[in-house]
């Protein structure tokens, strides 16, 4: 059976963070020194590379030992898949396992452990090569660095690995296909069209690749009053975009600020993907009216009904007093 792990890796533009990813970090003990602390970093923690079917590539990855002891690191190539939604991949732990799809790991050549002296760093060039039979597409994997043991490659301490991310594009005829499943105005997580108040709102945005290539999609919200535009957040426009893997979904939240505490307002969003620009356009309206004002308007609608229920009686009795009033004049034979 396939081993995965969810390792929470922040991917500043994979499928899923919103701020660039800090250097993913690890504290372990040292192979090498005894009853001491050491960290290993890595950076990037994303690359993206295009490679076409038939040749091959190379990326360059810096792994540093911020520790005051020499670290025998063994390098890891993996694959890894969605996890979830909200930006969490799972990565394939066994090194004799593959994705079922877009696996990089296949086209990925082994690396040798390596040593890093001390308060260094050291440069580890991956090399991909792409058979020519490949398919156009998005392959992805990770190459995870790991602190081997006294015994050696085989033993390595596997929660201290730090990784970094690979996503290759082969160019060729794909499949580019991403729709929104989601565009749902939330308050604290509650989807409505009506609000109490204009506090902690946002936009729950729902993105779906079914296409074969990873997709980065982009675009802007905006909140209108009447015709006027009075907030716009850019989605997604870092680089590198976040992309949404194949055969799976992304969830993100966008924040909507400048609501006043009464009123109605148009929520919409203009998006796009993909190497042709293909377009998305949603818009939803929403109110926001206090209790104060519900409680208030109830009150009117009562005071109002009241009103006229009065004036019909008022009406009614004011017309039986003339009907007896008339019969009153009528004399008797």
């Amino acid at each position: 059976m396939v081993r995965r792990a969810s390792a929470v890796l922040m991917l500043g533009g994979l499928l899923f963070v919103s701020s660039p990813l800090p250097a993913l970090a690890a504290t372990t003990t040292s192979a090498n020194a005894t009853n001491s602390a050491n960290t290993l970093k890595v950076s990037p923690v994303r690359s993206d590379i295009s490679v076409t079917a038939g040749t091959s590539g190379t990326v360059k990855t810096v792994v540093s030992n911020l520790t005051s002891a020499p670290i025998t690191i063994h390098p890891i190539e993996n694959d890894f898949v969605a996890g979830d939604e909200n930006g969490t991949p799972s990565i394939i732990l066994d090194e004799n396992s593959y994705a079922p799809t877009h696996s990089l790991k296949r086209f990925m050549t082994p690396l040798t452990d390596f040593t890093i002296p001390a308060k260094s760093a050291k440069e580890i060039t991956v090399t991909i090569t792409v058979p020519k039979t490949a398919q156009a597409g998005g392959y992805y994997g990770a190459i995870r660095f790991a602190p081997a043991s006294a015994a050696g490659s085989k033993s390595v301490n596997l929660n201290a690995s730090v990784a970094s991310l690979i996503l290759m594009t082969v160019p060729g005829p794909t499949t580019e296909k991403v729709t929104m499943t989601n565009f749902d105005i939330q308050q604290k997580g509650e989807t409505a069209s009506n609000f109490r108040s204009p506090d902690n709102l946002s936009v729950l945005l729902r993105f779906k690749n079914e296409g074969n290539i990873q997709e980065g999609p982009f675009g802007q919200v905006y909140v209108k009053k009447g015709d006027k535009v009075v907030y716009t957040y850019s989605f997604n426009q870092q680089t590198p975009k976040e992309v949404v893997l194949p055969d799976s979904a992304r969830k993100w939240s966008v924040p909507l600020k400048n609501i006043e505490k009464f009123g109605k307002y148009k929520i919409g969003g203009s998006f796009s993907y993909g190497a042709s620009g293909q377009a998305i356009e949603i818009e939803k309206t929403i109110w926001i009216v206090p209790t104060a004002y519900i409680i208030g308007a109830i009150v009117a609608v009562v005071l109002l009904v009241l009103m006229i229920v009065g004036l019909i009686m008022l009406i009614k009795s004011r017309k039986s007093r003339k009907s007896l009033h008339r019969g009153g004049n009528y004399r008797r034979y």
